[in-house]
């Protein structure tokens, strides 16, 4: 078994389509251009996911499908375990990467996913950091809701074990997003997270909580603040602590999997 460790800030693994993802954002940046065209006023965001686990059988092919192929650009991956039971309702995870990455920052989740069963988004945010963690919510969650739409209707989705989850800035919107659709989000993983952003609560769900002692980028005191909050508001949380910097060892990010499947 390959090891599992990633960084916030590491080099994706070249597993998986790195070199078809490469190319798609070349092509991507080529197509771009042209006159502009005035933008009408954007509607309001609230925040609130509409996707709801809807198809009764996986019809979504085994694997990785790229997010966006037909516009030539990466979106992210979905990606089906070729070891599912089409008939069998699966656990499902997003998880999100840091700010300034992209989607396989966090490939390091796709062989738990396979080795646990588990349907897997892997989402790209529109601008490289994920917007309410710096501003409201934006087109991160109008893009988001339509890629779990897009899982919800190609997937059996057991609907008491959707997950959303991230690592550093991804952790902080899994958090902010996820308290704000609980409704939807049964569990959500906080890989090393920066803090609690206040909204709306809907649901009650579970919460997995991981931080190194040794962090540089979000102190130790960080995660540990998130977890007194969320414990004193009466979450379920489950915390681990590690001597490390603002990463996601290997034990930690099989413990979640295991958690959320």
């Amino acid at each position: 078994m390959p090891r599992l460790r990633r960084a916030a800030g590491g080099l994706a693994s070249p597993r998986l389509s790195r070199r078809e993802f490469f190319a798609l954002a070349a092509a991507a940046a080529a197509a771009c251009g042209g006159d502009s065209i005035p933008a009408s006023p954007s509607p309001t965001v609230t925040g609130r996911l509409s996707a709801r686990p809807v198809a009764q059988r996986t019809t979504l092919s085994p694997g990785a499908h790229v997010l966006g192929r037909e516009l030539g650009r990466d979106d992210g991956v979905i990606y089906v375990p070729y070891s599912v039971d089409p008939a069998r309702a699966l656990p499902f995870a997003v998880m999100m990467h840091g700010g300034g990455g992209n989607s396989m920052r966090m490939d390091f989740t796709l062989p738990l996913a396979e080795e646990y069963g588990v349907v897997l988004l892997l989402p790209q945010s529109r601008k490289g950091v994920w917007d309410a963690v710096v501003g409201e919510f934006g087109a991160d969650v109008t893009f988001l809701d339509g890629a779990l739409a897009q899982v919800f209707s190609g997937c059996a989705i057991d609907p008491a074990r959707v997950t959303l989850g991230g690592l550093s800035d991804g952790a902080t919107y899994a958090l902010a997003l996820g308290l704000l659709n609980g409704d939807l989000f049964t569990r959500l993983v906080a890989f090393s997270p920066g803090f609690i952003k206040q909204v709306d609560r809907n649901g009650k769900p579970r919460v997995f909580v991981s931080h190194g002692t040794r962090d540089t980028v979000f102190h130790i005191y960080r995660g540990q603040e998130v977890v007194r909050q969320l414990r004193e508001e009466g979450y379920d949380v489950t915390y681990r602590e590690f001597e490390g910097g603002h990463e996601v060892p290997d034990a930690i990010a099989r413990e979640a999997f295991a958690w959320l499947s």
